[in-house]
């Protein structure tokens, strides 16, 4: 009753091809960054802003990144946070040796750098593929880490190894808040989402697709395979690029190699398997799960049983119901949260009668 396509009639090839055609997803979508932008920085709390909002936002982004290469291209990756710590660590550069560049500016050739060094990386997906490829770019991880902590003009010869990350300026005005470095990641988030989106329903897309249902029979078709798995990983790259610019400067507010570890790889995996593989909505949706579960299992059991049990049991007891859940949500709906979400629509579109 609420949510029906019955009545809006598309009448040309541009109306039936956008983005979201039906105006209750246009008036839901519109609703969503209102209270994004407009809402949120001023009812939430510095800590939800600081701890929850921003590495959500920006963890969302990467898993879009990752979304691109193994969702839609079909590429196994294990190099994100790799790929992230490029980014970081060229945004920092980019600021301390480029007089006066702009932070947005900086951002972006942050991620063209990590494009550029995701190319590289990428090209054994032209020979190999798999978990074979997986391992490839396992060692790019490893790697990229271990270049960063050991050429010390990456850290600008600090010896400490924990580098305090400049602050975010634009247009002259410092960004110090919680609230501003809210406002700064969700354009930047916003932004690359959209055009995530118009890629993956585009002839890109179309192209990833292709190469990852039978990458044999795209090439026979005209495909080139070279040009589509390294578009893939250098877009991909660029995102997590962009988002580990991001995690930097307006969450961890330091620069260190040992913030971009394998561990952080794979809970960035692990949020595209259960948003969702070949989603942007479900890059937002795992990002979510992966964040929030364990604050709220932390908080159900301190509210349960208090100081009764130790709170190293707790601790562990919380991660083993983190990964019993992570193992049942998959064995029932192994399509992700995403599937979730298409369901609910599907079923508001018969309401009130049955399927």
């Amino acid at each position: 009753m609420l949510y029906r396509e019955a009545g809006q009639f598309r009448t040309s090839y541009v109306q039936d091809s956008q983005l979201f055609p039906l105006w209750q997803d246009r008036l839901g979508m519109a609703v969503l960054l209102v209270i994004g932008v407009a809402i949120v920085p001023f009812t939430a709390s510095d800590y939800w802003l600081t701890a929850i909002l921003i590495p959500w936002l920006v963890l969302s982004l990467v898993a879009i990144g990752q979304n691109i290469l193994m969702g839609y291209a079909g590429q196994l990756s294990l190099g994100s946070a790799g790929f992230m710590a490029v980014g970081a660590f060229a945004c920092y550069n980019l600021i301390l040796r480029v007089d006066g560049i702009p932070f947005v500016v900086a951002v972006l050739l942050s991620g063209v750098c990590a494009a550029l060094v995701g190319i590289v990386f990428g090209l054994p997906s032209l020979r190999i593929r798999g978990l074979y490829l997986a391992v490839a770019t396992l060692a790019a991880q490893f790697f990229i880490v271990w270049a960063l902590d050991k050429f010390p003009w990456f850290k600008n010869y600090d010896v400490a190894g924990v580098i305090t990350a400049q602050q975010i300026v634009i247009f002259g005005h410092p960004f110090v808040t919680p609230r501003e470095k809210y406002w700064v990641v969700f354009i930047i988030v916003a932004a690359l989402a959209l055009a995530a989106k118009n890629m993956a329903r585009g002839s890109t897309g179309r192209a990833w697709m292709a190469v990852r249902d039978m990458d044999v029979a795209a090439e026979a078709m005209g495909l080139s395979l070279l040009r589509t798995k390294l578009q893939a990983f250098a877009i991909s790259s660029f995102y997590c690029g962009v988002g580990g610019a991001l995690f930097a400067f307006a969450y961890l507010q330091t620069v260190e190699p040992s913030a971009f570890n394998i561990d952080l790889s794979f809970r960035i995996l692990f949020m595209i398997i259960i948003g969702g593989i070949g989603t942007i909505l479900g890059s937002f949706l795992g990002a979510g799960f992966i964040l929030l579960m364990p604050v709220f299992l932390n908080v159900f059991f301190h509210s349960v049983f208090g100081k009764a049990v130790d709170s190293t049991f707790t601790s562990a007891l919380e991660q083993v119901i983190f990964g019993a859940m992570i193992i049942v949500f998959l064995i029932f709906e192994p399509l992700g949260m995403a599937r979730l979400w298409q369901l609910t629509k599907e079923r508001l579109r018969l309401w009130p009668f049955r399927h």
